[in-house]
């Protein structure tokens, strides 16, 4: 069938009721978002955003309803749609926006395609990675990982991808979203090495929409964290403490899951695996801590002080 791209779609949306299919490759998935209230009967109140992207640029896609448990979990980092009887609407302004690995790409910022189970109901194909042809021109996935030797060089709120070993997991703990809220982020500490520093990632991980992955971080894991921010945390005393935290936009990785992901191509990864390759595990193991409480940033040493 005669199909669009993204830059025309920008061009004639206003003035089009009806749009021709899309093929678009995915770069960037948020978390699910549960937006219920008590108060409005919804049955399937979830919402999620990704950055889609083909030739012309990237733009942002959103998954509506009682589409996201149907649709989420298929829908990967790397995968390729074909859509079909999709609405576009002006963007929402408030949205957070993942770093582009690809700092090149077009951006369409000023709307985003929306699929709903119905007004229109989309239809959404996944093309199979081995059907996807080099003339579709869609773009690849690309990564900004960094090595722990560069972390300390990068700015506040840098967004990068990390890769290491896990030598340390704390237990999970949770923190309220806002004051006098009923509702909690839960989140574990981490610490993950590559072999380029004497100092590990100190890794804040939310528990995101991969329960499963969050639950199952261990020891001995090589772990990969995509889109993290860098928390440069300057003391009184002027002594930096800089640590990742995840995004809205962050996927994990654990050992098990990473076979057919697009970073297994990245030089970083490669060169990981490499340095893993030399180490003795019985002498990794040695080193490696679990559970306990985790107290950090540091509190000061004095009470005076705090």
């Amino acid at each position: 069938s005669k199909l669009t791209n993204l830059a025309h779609l920008e061009m004639t949306w206003r003035s089009s009721v009806h749009f021709h299919p899309l093929l678009v490759r995915i770069l960037h998935k948020s978390r699910l978002r549960y937006y219920g209230k008590p108060e409005k009967k919804m049955d399937m109140p979830y919402q999620a955003y990704f950055e889609v992207a083909d030739g012309s640029g990237m733009m942002s896609m959103v998954l509506w309803n009682s589409l996201c448990p149907e649709w989420y979990h298929s829908m990967k980092v790397g995968t390729v749609l074909l859509l079909a009887k999709y609405a576009v609407k002006a963007s929402y302004p408030f949205k957070t926006h993942p770093t582009p690995g690809d700092s090149q790409m077009k951006r369409f910022a000023k709307i985003e395609i929306s699929l709903n189970v119905r007004d229109p109901p989309t239809e959404i194909n996944i093309i199979p990675e081995e059907m996807v042809k080099p003339e579709w021109g869609l773009p690849e996935v690309k990564y900004r990982f960094i090595t722990r030797s560069e972390l300390d060089d990068l700015p506040h709120n840098h967004s990068c991808d990390v890769i290491g070993l896990v030598t340390f997991v704390g237990r999970a703990e949770r923190a309220r979203k806002r004051e006098h809220s009923e509702d909690f982020w839960l989140y574990r500490w981490a610490h993950a090495i590559d072999g380029t520093s004497d100092q590990p990632f100190i890794l804040e991980l939310f528990a995101t929409s991969q329960p499963d992955v969050f639950e199952s971080i261990r020891p001995m894991t090589y772990l990969v964290c995509t889109q993290m921010r860098v928390i440069q945390d300057l003391t009184e005393n002027s002594s930096r403490t800089v640590y990742l935290t995840t995004s809205n936009e962050s996927q994990i990785f654990i050992t098990g899951l990473h076979n057919g992901q697009p970073y297994t191509k990245d030089a970083k990864v490669k060169s990981f695996i490499q340095w893993m390759k030399s180490q003795s595990e019985a002498d990794q193991i040695k080193k490696t801590v679990i559970g306990g409480y985790y107290p950090f940033p540091r509190p000061p040493d004095s009470f005076l002080k705090y």
